[in-house]
């Protein structure tokens, strides 16, 4: 916990004072975007891979327009994580948005995928809800939002592949509960609302089971329609 206030603070420190900074001065690292951005490698790895720290997620690759909405709902407050709620409240939109642009042009390898306990018939579960989700309950499948290669599409729908079991949980339990909500209409939580313990338990062991595809770039707008109306499908 100490470790993640003090990185908390050096975070918070530098991209403050590198905000509308002035002049470079002599003997300092460059004034660039991927200098000041040094500040989040703590908690999300060096070209936002992310880190051994389960709950802090991957950055990299992801559309742009979805980072910066995520980046705005943490300085608004909407999305509650205090830490990145202090971090991002005196910071600009137009930063926010330089933010979101330097990550979502990264494409770090994903990491290896990690030792699964899960047994096969939670696979098998986890697999069928991602490819063709469960109708009788109204359940779309994941990759009809997220894209046949779980790569999201521009400019606002996530790739889910990168990310280990714990934080997808974590995420979906926080749709489910209404601790973290979208701007309206907000599908992710009309879809987590419907699943069960179960269903997130072997969505989360089957999508970080999943090896990366030969490219991981999300897709661009328009490639395939979405099943219901998405209030961050345009953003």
């Amino acid at each position: 916990m100490f470790a993640r206030v003090t990185a908390t603070a050096v975070v918070l420190i530098t991209l403050a004072a590198m905000d509308g900074a002035a002049a470079q001065a002599p003997n300092q690292p460059p004034d660039t975007m991927a200098a000041r951005v040094e500040a989040c490698t703590p908690c999300h790895g060096n070209k936002g891979e992310g880190t051994s720290d389960v709950y802090f997620p991957r950055l990299a690759g992801k559309p742009a327009g979805y980072l910066y909405n995520q980046l705005l709902a943490f300085k608004s407050g909407r999305r509650k994580y205090p830490p990145m709620n202090y971090l991002l409240e005196f910071l600009t939109e137009p930063y926010l948005q330089q933010m979101a642009d330097y990550f979502a042009e990264q494409h770090p390898p994903l990491p290896p995928v990690a030792a699964n306990d899960a047994s096969q018939e939670v696979l098998q579960r986890g697999q069928l809800l991602v490819s063709r989700g469960d109708p009788q309950r109204q359940i779309p499948a994941c990759g009809s939002c997220h894209g046949p290669a779980l790569t999201g599409m521009e400019p606002g729908i996530p790739g889910l592949l990168g990310l280990r079991p714990n934080y997808i949980s974590a995420q979906l339990g926080a749709w489910r509960y209404g601790t973290r909500t979208a701007k309206a209409p907000d599908c992710m939580q009309q879809v987590a609302a419907r699943l069960t313990e179960e269903d997130v338990t072997a969505v989360a062991a089957w999508l970080a089971s999943r090896q990366a595809p030969v490219n991981l770039a999300p897709v661009p707008k328009g490639t395939y329609v979405l099943p219901f109306a998405c209030g961050s499908e345009g953003d």
